[in-house]
């Protein structure tokens, strides 16, 4: 079981930006996923892995990949109160599921 959140290189956001919005796409991803999937994921240490992706075309991919196997995700817009436009899309969740579901989709991408 794990979580994996995919954010976007070309933003180039600071470690603090990177951060938070990593943790709305995972908050966001378990909140919409079934309780007993999360009852799992969090008996076996809730595991998430966070990677990098080119742009906003890369993420879109992903998720439409992540859809057609019926994973949850979690695509997040910034309000723009700091570092980037309003409406912006900075991350995207997927799951958490089983570890093989998900590394089918993710698993070539790059940790961040």
């Amino acid at each position: 079981m794990k979580q994996v959140i995919l954010i976007r290189k070309d933003l180039k956001l600071t470690k603090g930006k990177l951060a938070t919005q990593a943790a709305h796409a995972s908050v966001e991803a378990t909140l919409k996923s079934k309780e007993s999937i999360v009852k799992e994921w969090k008996s076996k240490g809730m595991k998430k892995v966070v990677l990098k992706v080119e742009d906003l075309k890369e993420l879109n991919k992903y998720e439409i990949l992540a859809k057609k196997e019926k994973l949850t995700t979690a695509k997040i817009r910034d309000a723009g109160k700091t570092q980037i436009k309003p409406g912006t899309i900075t991350a995207l969740a997927i799951g958490p599921d089983k570890e093989e579901k998900i590394d089918k989709i993710s698993g070539k991408l790059k940790l961040v």
